[in-house]
């Protein structure tokens, strides 16, 4: 037994170390969510950005933090309203200068979208086509758009929103006049026009919230891949309400879905609005921390699960309050950039998440254990909890206690 000690002394006095430097890294940071997010073996934790943001210096710093952010869509500028208004009249220049700032950033660039059924310019949705004419259409424009980015998109929304609530294909100019063939279609011009090594998306909402929908979609990866058409992966937007998203049971359950059939998934544009902001308590606060914790914590339990991209991080630019009145404050950080509670959830249950698998490697492997994240009046721990799921401690307690259990398993 007293081979043991020294591994019990060294291990715990590590730990306490690192838990007294805690409070130290929350104000000067060595760790990020991308950092942390490629430490437990994802690509990328990214952010939806557009070129309204590039001369506001606060976003753009927390941006090019590498330790953050490794991703980037562009939120509008690749939409077929803005970058082909007119027929033939291609506008690249504020998509390209998304393309140039992922580059200056050394971030991966998820390129976003080529057949939607909204955002569509006056002459596609408005004039009359055959289905001969539509197809030249489709051909002309996505491959024209996915020929001039080229290599710097590291994958594709091919398809977006295609289906209704209920599993049916939305109405749109192209199932109109093609039917369901215009998904194929798309996808078979893309993959003729991309690098063979860009990933190629179908990309939907509330996915993870229909099960007539979910349903729906896993038939429409089947029936591209019973074709032949390439398809790489299913990005989930997961546009969330606190209190309303899905458990992660729920969550992980639909990501393996999709990935049984063999694609990759990813949360493509996360975000977790309060239904209510003006009346939101601290109870809402705690439980969008718990929302985003869930979200994460699917895509780090699900294999192929590449990476997860929120639909800006910031309040001061997100989408929400506009489309619907009354809600919103769904990002990681507030409109005045200080970071949220869900963000020291997040950031901590991911600290937690790498310090275990870090801690299992160094010492015997599996063993049940698991991460449980808590945000009381003094902040945010993460606990590790038995395999029962009883937490046994907080970061510091939890996981010296964790190790010493470890340790005198070995004897």
């Amino acid at each position: 037994m007293t081979r043991i000690f020294p591994l019990l002394l060294a291990t715990t006095t590590l730990l306490l170390a690192t838990s007294s430097t805690a409070q130290s890294n929350r104000e000067h940071p060595s760790t990020g969510l991308h950092s942390l997010f490629v430490a437990a073996g994802k690509l990328y934790f990214g952010t939806a950005t557009e070129t309204n943001n590039l001369d506001d210096p606060t976003y753009q710093n927390i941006l090019s933090n590498p330790l953050e952010f490794g991703q980037q869509t562009p939120e509008n500028s690749q939409k077929w309203g803005l970058i082909q208004p007119n027929p033939g009249d291609f506008a690249f220049n504020n998509s390209d200068l998304i393309t140039d700032l992922s580059k200056s950033y050394n971030h991966l660039l998820r390129c976003h979208t080529l057949t939607w059924h909204s955002q569509l310019p006056p002459f596609v949705s408005a004039s009359s086509w055959t289905p001969d004419t539509l197809r030249q259409l489709l051909t002309t424009h996505i491959t024209a758009v996915v020929s001039h980015f080229g290599s710097a998109c590291y994958a594709w929304d091919v398809v977006n929103e295609a289906l209704n609530e209920n599993g049916t294909l939305r109405s749109s100019v192209f199932l109109d006049v093609l039917g369901e063939e215009y998904i194929a279609l798309s996808f078979n011009i893309a993959a003729g026009a991309a690098p063979p090594e860009t990933k190629l998306y179908y990309n939907d909402f509330n996915l993870e919230t229909s099960p007539q929908k979910q349903t729906a979609a896993v038939e429409l990866v089947k029936s591209l891949q019973a074709q032949g058409v390439k398809i790489d992966g299913v990005g989930l937007q997961a546009h969330f309400t606190v209190g309303q998203t899905p458990s992660l049971e729920s969550l992980t359950a639909t990501l393996r879905r999709f990935t049984d059939l063999g694609v990759d998934v990813a949360w493509t544009e996360l975000d977790v609005a309060h239904e209510d902001v003006e009346n939101s308590s601290e109870l809402a606060v705690e439980q969008q921390a718990e929302d985003y914790v869930a979200a994460v914590r699917a895509c780090i339990e699900v294999e192929r699960c590449v990476g997860v991209t929120v639909w800006q991080f910031t309040d001061k630019y997100s989408w929400v309050p506009g489309t619907f009145p009354g809600k919103g404050d769904a990002c990681l950080w507030t409109a005045d950039y200080q970071r949220k509670s869900a963000y020291w959830a997040v950031k901590g249950f991911l600290e937690g998440w790498v310090a275990r698998m870090n801690m299992t490697g160094a010492l015997v492997g599996g063993n049940g254990t698991g991460i449980k994240t808590v945000t009381g009046s003094k902040g945010t721990f993460v606990g590790v909890t038995s395999g029962t799921g009883r937490l046994v401690g907080s970061v510091s307690v939890g996981l010296i206690s964790s190790c010493v259990w470890l340790a005198l398993k070995m004897i």
